[in-house]
């Protein structure tokens, strides 16, 4: 049985990706901010597999080295690496931005994907062997007006990717990075602060990616043949030609 961490795995491709490796027998360690959250889905997983998980931030260097101390001895091995936790927030020019929403965006998804590969890489490359997988977006291929610390933090994502790659390869390391484009979860009502209805009309007259989407490509990326290594896949919605364009009936 394969060892498997997910961050930020209380909703979207997270949970996803959860559900879906629950049903194919990982033992998973869930990681998230919302205890209780985790604490629903870890209810409904156990029926089908071993669940751990760990209430903290990613933003935090000191939770998460307190977190990953707690990790009972059986779930140590880890195997796969699912580097999920990340925000946006707002949709602001960089004159008008709120630098609060540019500390949450680059402590999250630059930092917080730092601070849990560090806890996890020592130990996979001790064992040589082991999977991580980076969750991107197109925001890193093009960077669009309004949005740019947060496209600036997925391309990030890209570089630490490909540097782990050149680096963890050696010692039996797969690294997969992988871009999502407009997937229907959360992301936009929480970078618009909660404002469902704005939040509605980025999804609407298309059908958007899901998360289950995402949870697929993940599941054949850490499944397939040890020969297989997927450096990088770059996922849209049939109606999405790039980051900026989007067909909308």
């Amino acid at each position: 049985m394969k060892t498997t961490l997910i961050t930020g795995a209380t909703s979207g491709i997270g949970k996803a990706t959860a559900y879906l490796l629950a049903q194919q027998k990982h033992q998973l360690i869930l990681c998230g901010r919302n205890e209780a959250a985790l604490e629903t889905i870890k209810n409904e997983l156990s029926q089908l597999t071993e669940v751990c998980t760990l209430a903290f931030d990613v933003r935090d260097r000191n939770q998460v080295e307190t977190a990953f101390k707690n990790i009972p001895d059986h779930f140590k091995n880890i195997d796969n690496l699912i580097n999920n936790a990340g925000n946006a927030h707002g949709l602001d020019s960089l004159e008008n931005g709120d630098m609060d929403d540019w500390d949450a965006m680059m402590d999250g998804n630059v930092k917080g994907l730092l601070y849990v590969s560090k806890q996890v890489i020592p130990q996979m490359k001790a064992r040589n062997s082991g999977h991580i997988v980076n969750i991107s977006s197109v925001a890193a291929r093009q960077t669009y007006a309004n949005g740019v610390v947060y496209c600036a933090s997925k391309k990030a994502v890209d570089t630490i990717s490909e540097g782990m790659r050149i680096e963890l390869t050696e010692f039996g390391i797969k690294v997969t990075n992988i871009q999502p484009g407009a997937v229907a979860t959360d992301f936009s009502k929480i970078r618009f602060k909660g404002d469902e209805e704005r939040a509605a009309t980025v999804y609407a007259g298309y059908e958007a990616l899901k998360a289950e989407d995402i949870a697929d490509a993940i599941s054949y990326c850490i499944n397939a043949p040890d020969r297989v290594s997927i450096a990088e896949l770059c996922i849209y919605p049939k109606a999405q030609a790039e980051p900026r364009i989007i067909y909308k009936k």
